[in-house]
């Protein structure tokens, strides 16, 4: 049995916004060990929330919130992806060039996704497309009154 290819782009976008739910999820739980000790990692025990890892922690909070539930997602994935790539940069690529090696898989895969959904958007289950539909049709609803007048 196989799926039609209008059943593929009929399902498309819902599951870019399954994606970015996910992403966005696991982003914003990063954040949440780093800064509040949810889930419990060692390591950030003694974090400071003045240091460059306590500002990755507010950009992993903020932005995996903005873009799990599509507010702002464009602008905040742009951000997200540039900040991957940094901390590729900086945190893996001077241990190795090979990432299975330098443990920077997932920094180089939330820099592409995050690059994918700003080009993307954030998909119909988003506020991003709620606010827009609303506006739409507020500006629908204005245009049909002023033609009535």
């Amino acid at each position: 049995m196989s799926l039609s290819t209008s059943a593929y782009q009929a399902w498309a976008p819902r599951v870019l916004s399954v994606l970015r739910f996910v992403v966005g999820l696991c982003f914003f739980e990063h954040g949440l060990s780093k800064l509040f000790g949810f889930p419990h990692v060692a390591m950030f025990d003694h974090l400071h929330l003045f240091s460059l890892l306590g500002l990755q922690g507010v950009i992993e909070l903020v932005g995996g919130a903005l873009v799990c539930v599509g507010l702002f997602t464009r602008p905040a994935a742009f951000i997200l992806s540039g900040d991957m790539a940094v901390a590729y940069f900086i945190a893996h690529l001077p241990k190795s060039v090979f990432p299975d090696v330098n443990g920077g898989d997932a920094a180089i895969l939330y820099c592409f996704v995050f690059f994918y959904i700003f080009f993307a958007g954030a998909g119909p289950w988003s506020l991003d497309y709620a606010v827009r539909r609303a506006a739409f049709s507020e500006e629908t609803a204005l245009a049909a009154g002023s033609r009535r007048a």
